[in-house]
């Protein structure tokens, strides 16, 4: 066994059901080279790393992290809740934002569902999380309600006595006929080499609407492991962004699942490779009811020595008539020593369907460099224009302003970081 898996079981404080996933997970291992979903992600380093628990020691950080983020929010530090950050005081009527630690509720038996039991196709990083997780987010919003202001979930990673691996299960639960809008921010408080592992359960009743943004801006020598599985039912609607702006290594499977008919979704992103990050994102969309839709717009960028890979899945089941699916993914190269790999990917089992996808890899346009060059503007800040201009077409789609406000800002200061080659 690794030495990453041997430290992260000696962490284990849980029942004999998580002990048992956890079992499953060290027996399985780790995915290696031959593993099709992790081809072009080797996790060699990482099993080499030991990492310690989480521990209620003080979680001290600039506060001044938190200064563009206003309530309703919960804090995490490490992985542990931090209640004199949070801010819940206003939330609206019908609207539960709470951390897991709190305890069980009489509405509990639809968590313990999610978030105790594994699938039975679980890779190894959600069971870790199934099995080792003490702490995360239950949001649960009733049937009707629609709210305004958008929620926030904040992740801090800050330096520890020693390396700290942290596991968290959350679980946001729409009613039906509710609205809400959900922004996760993954920061970093310093530099640190922790570990996160979350695992994200989100479930949207018949005509619920969610909004749910995520931005991961960690430090270069963080490790960052999610996965977000989404399940809709009929009418449901569901519109994502993600920003992956930081991290050493980031990897993020979601999982999108039109269960219900005429159930849609939309799940764009940026990649943002820089330095020596290696940046992992696959998404595949499941359409199963009728006349179901989805549509993916991603667009990537390698620059320094990173690595950004990106698969897009779409398969539509036999059954789902109707369905319309579309995904783009375009990426440029801004340095030699960066590289892209994007696996766009489409399985049709149905009739009378609408489906599209396709990916590119190429440099800034060299047409329109010297356009802006002949109207004065050096090189580099010509380079810079262009470049912002291909990431903002994600952002500007958000249809909540407070949202998109929230991205924008993330996104103008990582572009501000940026090597222009």
């Amino acid at each position: 066994m690794s030495a990453l898996l041997d430290s992260l079981a000696a962490s284990f404080r849980g029942n004999a059901t998580q002990r048992s996933v956890l079992d499953a997970a060290l027996r399985d291992g780790l995915p290696g080279a031959r593993n099709e979903a992790w081809k072009y992600t080797s996790l060699r380093s990482l099993e080499r790393r030991s990492f310690v628990a989480t521990g209620p020691e003080a979680s001290e950080f600039d506060a001044a992290l938190l200064a563009d983020i206003p309530a309703p929010r919960l804090v995490f530090v490490n992985g542990r809740f931090d209640a004199r950050h949070s801010d819940c005081a206003e939330l609206p009527a019908g609207v539960v934002l709470r951390p897991l630690s709190d305890g069980p509720t009489a509405n509990d038996d639809a968590i313990d569902t999610d978030l105790r039991a594994p699938r039975r196709e679980a890779a190894v990083f959600e069971r870790l999380a199934t099995a080792l997780a003490d702490e995360g987010v239950v949001l649960q919003v009733a049937a009707g309600i629609r709210t305004t202001t958008p929620l926030h979930l904040v992740f801090v990673g800050i330096a520890a006595a020693a390396d700290v691996a942290s596991h968290a299960r959350h679980l946001v639960d729409v009613g039906a006929g509710a609205s809400v809008a959900v922004v996760e921010h993954q920061l970093h408080g310093g530099d640190h080499a922790n570990l996160s592992n979350a695992l994200m359960h989100v479930r949207l009743a018949a005509g619920a609407e969610l909004l749910h943004a995520r931005v991961q801006d960690e430090c270069v020598r963080a490790t960052v492991i999610a996965q977000t599985m989404v399940v809709l039912a009929a009418s449901a609607r569901y519109q994502r962004i993600d920003m992956e702006l930081g991290a050493g290594l980031s990897r993020h499977d979601i999982g999108i699942s039109l269960d219900g008919d005429d159930a849609r979704a939309s799940a764009n992103g940026i990649l943002l490779g820089t330095g020596r990050r290696h940046l992992d994102t696959r998404l595949g969309v499941e359409h199963r009811g009728r006349d179901t839709s989805c549509d993916l717009v991603w667009r990537g960028l390698g620059a320094g020595r990173s690595r950004t890979v990106f698969r897009g899945g779409i398969v539509i089941h036999a059954g789902a008539d109707g369905a319309d699916a579309r995904l783009a993914n375009k990426n440029i190269l801004l340095g030699e020593g960066a590289e892209i790999d994007t696996q766009p990917a489409l399985e049709i089992h149905a009739d009378e369907v609408k489906a599209a996808h396709g990916a590119t890899v190429g440099r800034l346009d060299p047409t329109a460099l010297f356009y802006l060059r002949s109207r004065g503007l050096p090189e580099p800040d010509a380079r810079r224009l262009l470049t912002g201009a291909f990431c903002r077409e994600i952002t500007e789609g958000v249809s909540d302003p407070t949202v998109r406000d929230v991205l924008t800002r993330s996104l103008e200061r990582a572009l501000a970081t940026l090597e222009i080659g």
